[in-house]
């Protein structure tokens, strides 16, 4: 069965949702595979390739919700829609373009928010094979032993990010796609992930999603429409340990649950 005639038997959001995350993915790897090309012309045709088969699943199978995506005009119907998809076909294009180094911090990114919320989210980091969705949520693991490590892009590094391991003796480490990062906190790769200086609805609406579902029940929801913005001020998905030890200083949060998203970090300035 390809993708698409797939997709039209899933009636469940989050099935689907995980499914053309996946798709979107295989073809990417596909294309990476091909050694035709390389570094931002990869980069381009790939991310190209994968927002047209996310784009024409979606017009198959949801024809009337609304639909955002970094790598298509805007769809003015989306704000008078209760349901809307946003996606990433690639983030993280220069990892992927990258081929010959091998990096797998590269991303698909495919949410449905209802209502302005996260619903129905999937993070598919392909060159590892996996895909991260809210219909499954992943199992939290334990954060590595030793020094805090945050993750932080690769290219801009936020001085806030600076002061924050400085004040937590933490070790920044950069890594390239929003989802890779997020996905490597609820791996138990990373303490925590830090980014500041804004970021679209694509960047973050399927990581938060996902890391939401995998971290809090609904009622422990910490007002994740917040994050749902045009930009965001800040970001940070962090695990339980870290948000909770005193002698760490972070801002007096009572999460209830193994991972917590926090918007406004100011008290750290």
């Amino acid at each position: 069965m390809n993708p698409l005639d797939e997709a039209f038997s899933l009636d469940d959001d989050h099935r689907l949702a995980a499914r053309i995350a996946t798709a979107a993915g295989e073809a990417l790897n596909a294309i990476r595979a091909s050694a035709v090309l390389a570094g931002k012309p990869l980069g381009a045709v790939g991310d190209a390739a994968a927002n047209e088969l996310i784009v024409r699943m979606l017009a198959q199978v949801r024809p009337d919700d609304g639909f955002l995506s970094e790598e298509s005009a805007p769809d003015a119907r989306r704000l008078k829609c209760d349901r809307v998809w946003i996606i990433d076909p690639l983030d993280g294009t220069r990892e992927y373009g990258e081929s010959i180094e091998g990096r797998d911090d590269w991303a698909v990114h495919v949410a449905l928010t209802v209502g302005g919320k996260p619903d129905a989210c999937a993070v598919a980091l392909p060159a590892l094979g996996r895909t991260f969705a809210t219909g499954t949520p992943a199992k939290l693991l334990a954060a590595p032993q030793g020094q805090l490590k945050i993750l932080v892009s690769r290219t801009r590094v936020p001085e806030l990010a600076q002061k924050v391991a400085e004040r937590l003796s933490a070790e920044l480490v950069p890594m390239g796609s929003a989802g890779a990062k997020a996905m490597a906190v609820v791996r138990g790769e990373a303490h925590a992930y830090l980014h500041a200086g804004g970021q679209y609805e694509w960047d973050s609406c399927a990581p938060v999603g996902v890391a939401l579902a995998a971290a809090f029940t609904r009622a422990a929801l910490m007002e994740a429409h917040a994050f749902i913005t045009a930009r965001m001020p800040e970001c940070l998905i962090c695990s339980f340990v870290v948000a909770r030890s005193p002698d760490r200083c972070w801002p007096p949060l009572r999460p209830r649950s193994e991972l917590f998203l926090l918007k406004d970090l100011t008290c750290l300035h």
